[in-house]
């Protein structure tokens, strides 16, 4: 069925759709609602149903600036030399600023069971090929911008940590060309703080489980991010188990902004972006690779407070068997490719308190041949403005209900 609107649709029933949380077999849809009827309005700044991002620190304490409060040892930059020292001792003098923050965090006690923190005054340079390795029960706390220069390979990142447990990043600022602004591999408590990225290639921050994908890199926070001109995604998860973010802005970002991989039981409150994965298929924010999927199942387990997106690739992007999520508001416009696109996803909820979408970018539900088709897909209350709801193939207990359309059609089965 497809209903045409050029203006503001008349009312029509809205039915209720069926909840589920498991991927069907392929078959088509029993249950359907195609009801536009709807007054729901744009929500540009619109504050994130996470809170207010910032207010408290990465540690649960009352954020204070930079370098600020007790810490164990410290690299410091005067005129042009470093110098690293843990109370009366130095650890390090020279150029480097990377020497004198490796020293530093190797100065801390070993075999240490609760945190120690370093504070980091000044700013400096690091190559690409090189990397800031830090250890379990470690706070970094920069006050001052890491510039990357030069070429290298692999997971070099400005901040790196693989096989740790309560590692902190506070405060960071990076710029230049980095393979990675932070990477993360198998971990547990990891916590960043207030990161601001702004590069001209690479990836801002990856956290993942790939060293031993038996076991789920757990309790991750990211409070709040800044991420500009990477060449690559702009925050990526995979294999996570336990993921809270406050904010992601993005800007102009080669991919997506904010991409969950494969990660369960996660609450966002913003993803804030413009341009990002201009002339690709990637979006603001994307779930793929069973993102979502807890054993066989797609029980609520993701939470999204908002999503802007202007320009770009999508806004939107579920694939690949994810699913499992609710993304509360969404205001996307001017996509190069769809506004939205759910494909082979299960359990999830579009713009449940409202939304507004603005072309040339639509909607659209799909399906690629290799999965189960999509499953209790709701789209509703959202302001549609030059642009299509579209389904095709058909799905499973797809509901597209309460929904305004201006210069609009729903095409849905």
């Amino acid at each position: 069925m497809v209903l045409v609107a050029t203006a503001l649709t008349a009312p029509a029933p809205a039915m209720a759709g069926t909840a589920g949380t498991t991927a069907p077999a392929h078959a088509a849809s029993t249950t359907r609602t195609t009801a536009t009827a709807g007054t729901t309005t744009g929500t540009a700044g619109i504050t994130s149903t996470a809170g207010t991002v910032g207010i408290t620190g990465t540690a649960g304490r009352a954020r204070m600036a930079c370098g600020d409060g007790s810490y164990n040892a410290e690299a410091v930059l005067s005129g042009s030399t470093w110098t690293a020292r843990n109370g009366s001792r130095t650890v390090y003098t020279g150029t480097s600023m990377l020497s004198a923050m490796q020293a530093a965090v190797g100065s801390l006690t070993s075999g240490r069971t609760s945190k120690q923190r370093v504070v980091v005054r000044g700013s400096g340079s690091m190559s690409a090929g090189s990397r800031l390795s830090l250890p379990s029960y470690t706070a970094l706390d920069v006050c001052g911008t890491v510039n990357v220069t030069g070429s290298g390979s692999g997971d070099q990142a400005v901040v790196y940590a693989r096989g740790v447990r309560d590692v902190e990043v506070q405060n960071l600022r990076i710029t230049g060309a980095p393979l990675y602004g932070i990477f993360v591999r198998n971990g547990t408590n990891i916590t960043l703080g207030q990161i601001d990225i702004r590069v001209s290639r690479g990836l801002g921050i990856r956290i993942d489980n790939h060293g031993d994908r038996s076991v789920r890199t757990r309790n991750v926070r990211i409070d709040n991010v800044y991420v500009s001109g990477t060449s690559a995604h702009g925050v990526e998860t995979y294999g996570l188990d336990g993921l809270t973010v406050g904010t992601v802005t993005a800007r102009n970002t080669g991919e997506s902004g904010l991409l969950l991989n494969d990660t369960i039981n996660a609450t966002v409150g913003l993803v804030d972006a413009q341009g990002a994965g201009t002339g690709t298929g990637y979006a603001a924010f994307r779930m793929a690779n069973r993102n979502g999927r807890i054993g066989g199942s797609y029980p609520t387990n993701v939470r999204v407070g908002q999503v802007i997106a202007r320009g770009g690739g999508r806004g939107i992007f579920c694939v690949s068997e994810s699913g499992g999520a609710v993304i509360d508001r969404v205001d996307i416009a001017q996509t190069g490719s769809n506004s939205i696109l759910v494909e082979n996803c299960y359990n999830v909820t579009i713009a449940q308190s409202g939304g507004s979408v603005t072309g040339p970018g639509d909607i659209r539900l799909a399906s690629r041949t290799e999965f189960p088709v999509n499953a209790n897909v709701t789209i509703q209350n959202l302001r549609v403005t030059d642009s299509a709801i579209i389904e095709n193939p058909c799905g499973n207990g797809t509901v597209v209900r309460n929904n305004t359309l201006v210069n609009s059609r729903i095409g849905v089965c």
